[in-house]
C-alpha cells in the first residue's frame, strides 16, 4: 500500500462511539494515515479532484427535495476552521457552497429560539453548506459561561438531535467534526498571532479569556459529543495539532458522504442530436 494512501477509513476511525472519551484523542496523532506532512500535502491535493468531481456532480444534478450535505465545525479557537475552509471546501466550486458563520446572536435572533437562525442558513438542495461555529455554541459557550440555566442547555440537547433527525429526513447529510488540539498547541498559535504583524489581525484578546476555562470546554464537548452523536448526524473528533492531517481527514469525510449520495450527471432536457445541427447551421 502506498504511504499516500489511508490505511483505515476515517470515517469509521475517527467516528464517536459508546465509550468514547475526549481525554483520550491525542491531539498530536494522525491516525489512520502512516505519511508525514509532505505525504498529506500531496494526497491532498491529488484527493481534490475526487471532491471537486463530485460535488459538481451533486450541483449539477440539485432538484426540489434532493440532498444536500452540512459540514459542521466546531473547535476551540485556533484549531484549524479557517484552514478547513479555505484549502479543503476552497477545492471546489464555490458556486455551489454557502458558507455561514455563526457569531454572537442579534438582539432580533435573541427574540426567538436558538435553533431559528441557524435554520435559516442550512444548505438548499445540491449545495455543501458549512457551519463555521454552529448550533452547538448554545451548549458550549451557553453552558461553560452559564449564558442559561441548566434545564435550559439540557432542553438544547434533546432539541438539537431533533433538529437534526428533522434536517436528514429532508435530505440534508450532516458530518459533524471537532477539531481538537490539545492547550500547548493553542498556546503556540495564539503567541505567533502576537510575535507576526501579519497575524495581529487574527489575533483577539477575548481567545486568552475562553482559553483559562479549558478544563470547563473540555466537558462542555464530551457531554455535546455524548448527547448528540446519533446514528444520522455523528461526530467525528479529528486530532488537529497536525493542520495538514486535519484537513486531508475532513477531506476524506466529505467525499466519503458525497460518495454514498453518488449524485449523477443529469440527463439532457433536449434532443442532443437536434441541438447539434442547430448549432452546425448557425
Amino acid at each position: 500500500m502506498s504511504k499516500h494512501e489511508w490505511e483505515q477509513d476515517p470515517a469509521e476511525l475517527l467516528r464517536v462511539g459508546e465509550d468514547f472519551a475526549l481525554k483520550e484523542v491525542d491531539a498530536d496523532a494522525t491516525p489512520g494515515f502512516s505519511g508525514d506532512k509532505e505525504d498529506g500535502e500531496e494526497e491532498l491535493l491529488r484527493r481534490e479532484e475526487v471532491l471537486d468531481d463530485l460535488q459538481e456532480r451533486l450541483f449539477a444534478s440539485r432538484h426540489e427535495g434532493g440532498p444536500a450535505v452540512l459540514l459542521v465545525l466546531q473547535a476551540m479557537d485556533t484549531a484549524g476552521k479557517g484552514g478547513i475552509v479555505r484549502h479543503v471546501v476552497g477545492g471546489v466550486d464555490p458556486q455551489g457552497v454557502e458558507l455561514a458563520a455563526f457569531k454572537a446572536p442579534t438582539p432580533q435572533e435573541l427574540e426567538h429560539d436558538f435553533l431559528w437562525r441557524v435554520e435559516k442558513r442550512l444548505p438548499r438542495p445540491g449545495f455543501i453548506g458549512v457551519f463555521d461555529r454552529s448550533h452547538y455554541e448554545d451548549v458550549l459557550i451557553g453552558r461553560v459561561r452559564e449564558l442559561a440555566d441548566a434545564a435550559e442547555i439540557e432542553r438544547r440537547y434533546e432539541a438539537i438531535v431533533e433538529f437534526e433527525r428533522r434536517i436528514t429526513a429532508s435530505g440534508i447529510r450532516i458530518v459533524k467534526v471537532m477539531l481538537h488540539i490539545s492547550r500547548d498547541e493553542q498556546k503556540a498559535r495564539l503567541m505567533e498571532r502576537l510575535e507576526r504583524p501579519d497575524k495581529y489581525w487574527k489575533y483577539n484578546p477575548g481567545d486568552v479569556d475562553e482559553r483559562m476555562l479549558w478544563d470547563g470546554y473540555m466537558a462542555a464537548y464530551q457531554t455535546v459529543l455524548e448527547r448528540t452523536a446519533t446514528p444520522d448526524a455523528p461526530w467525528y473528533v479529528v486530532p488537529a495539532n497536525a493542520k495538514w492531517y486535519a484537513r486531508l481527514a475532513v477531506q476524506e469525510l466529505l467525499i466519503d458522504v458525497l460518495q454514498d449520495i453518488d449524485p449523477q450527471w443529469p440527463e439532457a432536457g433536449f434532443d442532443v442530436e437536434a441541438e447539434k445541427k442547430r448549432l452546425e447551421a448557425s
